[in-house]
């Protein structure tokens, strides 16, 4: 019955999945970040500088197909030689992180801001009704606190360069857990990679988005060791609590980061209970582990909530903090984002109970509004907005950036500065970037359905589990998916080659059908 129960799961898990990130491809390919020239609808179009990039990239694909020694040179650097290829362009990217980040390096508004200001101000009463109202915060507060008090800095500059230091260290975790599942698929891995680290600014923003990466990035390691053949039962124990830590870990720092982990939890016991027999001893251990897990994940979240409670840094009224209804309530109105108005009366209204009454008014009264046909249309919209923007609503936050939005084009950091600041002149050519690799990044993805191995499933459900996440809750902006990229990274590795496979069968299928009809004319 659970095998039969469980292959229906895969088959559902599939097509929900397919249509979700099929919608998901179609909106990217329609963004207007992907304009070229004036972009009337965005304001910051693409200038020379990209069609330039576009010229060169289409120089070296026609030599490519029309020289051969051009061809050979580029499938021994690129293919023969894509692993080692692979490594420097890597490398190279790092580089290039860090010379980015030590040349801009702004202080940031919004939340992020907001934890940064509690590092030298914390008696204030703003700052405490602050992290009172958004309690969820202040996990976030004293971590940071206490990477200030070990290396004795508070500057932007020292949490950037961490901030680098954790996404980096995401990279490092996916790349590991692909070498894990299937090894030939390393040097795709590393390729995807740089693309996304060479166009990712947010390493400049120190906030719970970036933080999470590397947790999320380190239980799913931890489960791929746990799950590898070669492992022996202490490294498997031991990665099994690791994961069960840093699931842990990952809900207080970001509650939603712990989908993944659901999803695992979710497939691990439907496969328990599949090859679960009363007489087979060993078919017990998979049941046994999951029960090792639950206690370790009990066991932590009682030691750091108890840790949060107890802390003396910073004086909250946690009665104050926002419910979650009210993000759900926060998640119909307008585009499905942030409101202001919604927030404001989270903060003035003095109870708890008062607070959830107020968010579920309103939530029954905006659903009432739109309907069900209303509300179906409202969460396509909705999709398209958590979903299209490559550059993860780079600047679209309120007061992202505190300095000066138009920079200055003096010297090196005055001309980088106009690819990332709201009014610089190339802010549309970055734009443009992010949304190409974006694209390339979910086609893959979209065209490898054919993959269908376990943990590629467990991946795909917790897409979904984010996908759905993000309709119910706060979205509105592509930021909300930055803590979900190690699921899409991780996936768009292993799937490339069923990728290929289906854009290959595309391509002979177009051809076949073309010569038959030529074929049949000339027969008539």
């Amino acid at each position: 019955m659970f095998k039969r129960f469980l292959k229906l799961m895969s088959n559902g898990t599939l097509v929900i999945f397919s249509f979700f990130i099929f919608l998901t491809f179609f909106f990217a390919l329609t963004s207007p970040n992907i304009v070229l020239g004036d972009n009337q609808i965005t304001g910051a179009g693409t200038t020379f500088f990209t069609t330039a990039w576009l010229m060169v990239f289409g120089a070296i694909v026609i030599s490519f197909k029309t020289f051969k020694k051009i061809n050979r040179f580029l499938r021994y650097i690129f293919i023969k030689q894509r692993v080692k290829s692979a490594i420097i362009l890597l490398l190279l990217v790092i580089c290039w992180q860090l010379v980015f980040v030590l040349t801009v390096h702004p202080a940031i508004g919004f939340d992020a801001g907001a934890i940064h200001q509690a590092l030298t101000d914390r008696t204030s009463a703003e700052i405490r009704a602050y992290y009172s109202i958004n309690y969820n915060n202040l996990p976030l507060l004293l971590l940071q606190n206490f990477f200030a008090q070990l290396f004795a800095s508070k500057t932007w500059l020292f949490f950037d360069l961490l901030t680098l230091l954790f996404v980096d260290l995401s990279m490092l975790f996916n790349l590991l857990s692909v070498a894990l599942v299937d090894r030939s698929r390393l040097a795709t891995a590393i390729y995807l990679h740089a693309g996304w680290l060479l166009l990712f600014p947010m390493i400049i923003v120190p906030y719970t988005d970036t933080w999470v990466l590397p947790i999320v990035s380190g239980y799913l390691l931890c489960y791929c060791i746990a799950r590898h053949k070669r492992a022996n039962f202490f490294v498997r124990l031991i990665a099994i609590a690791a994961f069960s830590i840093l699931l842990i870990a990952a809900y207080f720092l970001k509650p939603s980061a712990i989908i993944g982990g659901i999803a695992i939890g979710v497939g691990e016991i439907l496969f328990a209970l599949s090859k679960f027999k009363l007489k087979r001893p060993r078919s017990w251990y998979p049941l046994c582990s999951l029960l090792f897990s639950g206690a370790v994940i009990l066991g932590s979240y009682q030691m750091i909530s108890q840790k949060i409670k107890s802390q003396k840094y910073i004086q909250v009224d946690q009665s104050r903090s926002i419910p979650a209804i009210h993000f759900i309530s926060m998640g119909v109105s307008g585009d499905g984002g942030y409101n202001p108005k919604d927030v404001l009366a989270m903060a003035q209204i003095s109870t708890k109970a008062a607070r959830v009454a107020y968010s579920k008014k309103m939530l029954t009264k905006r659903l009432k509004s739109k309907g069900i046909l209303g509300y179906t249309g409202f969460l396509f919209k909705k999709h398209q907005a958590n979903t299209a923007d490559g550059s993860f609503a780079w600047v679209k936050e309120g007061h992202f950036i505190t300095e000066d939005p138009n920079p200055t084009k003096i010297g090196f950091a005055g001309q980088l500065k106009q690819f990332i600041y709201l009014y610089g002149t190339r802010l549309g050519d970055f734009r443009f970037a992010a949304q190409t690799w974006w694209i390339i990044l979910l086609g893959i993805i979209a065209l490898g359905w054919r993959d269908r191995r376990n943990f590629v499933q467990l991946l795909r459900l917790a897409l979904i589990g984010g996908f759905i996440y993000l309709l119910i809750f706060e979205g509105g902006r592509s930021r909300y998916l930055i803590q979900f990229l190690p699921y899409f990274l991780i996936m768009g590795a292993l799937t490339f080659k069923h990728s290929l496979q289906t854009i290959h069968g595309l391509f002979s299928f177009l051809r076949n059908g073309s010569s038959e009809k030529d074929l049949n004319n000339e027969k008539k």
